[in-house]
């Protein structure tokens, strides 16, 4: 049994203003990280992300960032009360589509093939398509979805 997911969705606008609301931390605060993201997500940087829904803010390890393109992170796979600590690597593509929109893939892997690990992996599935469904909201339409949802 491998624990991955692979989440996406098209978001009307131009791949690099895409890309740029995901990257930049100011962006990422107003529609994702409810309780605010610190630090741009570039090749080696360590940042903060803080969520109402999951309070507490933590670390996130950037592995590599292509502008425009690609980034991979790292974070704690987070298996509720059990005492597993180990990271989880999440990949996030966005791709130019010839209309004008931009196709955005997002994958997590790597969580233990436990009965915990599969918990957290829908678990972070459901949250990374919440990300995209409030990615969209607020690039195409200047709505935050996840305002006043977890607080």
């Amino acid at each position: 049994m491998d624990l991955t997911f692979k989440v996406s969705a098209r978001i009307a606008k131009p791949v690099a203003e895409v890309f740029e609301a995901v990257a930049n931390p100011d962006e990422l605060s107003r529609y994702f990280t409810t309780g605010g993201a610190k630090g741009r997500l570039e090749t080696g940087a360590t940042v903060s992300w803080d969520f109402h829904d999951f309070p507490g803010a933590f670390p996130v390890w950037v592995v590599e960032v292509v502008p425009e393109r690609r980034i991979v992170l790292q974070w704690e796979a987070n298996e509720g009360d059990s005492m597993a600590s180990y990271r989880t690597t999440v990949t996030m593509t966005f791709e130019p589509l010839d209309d004008g929109r931009t196709l955005v893939s997002i994958s997590e892997e790597g969580w233990r093939e436990t009965k915990d690990g599969l918990k957290a992996s829908y678990g972070n599935c459901q949250g990374w398509m919440q990300m995209l469904c409030a990615l969209k909201a607020y690039k195409e339409y200047g709505i935050n979805l996840r305002e006043g949802m977890f607080k």
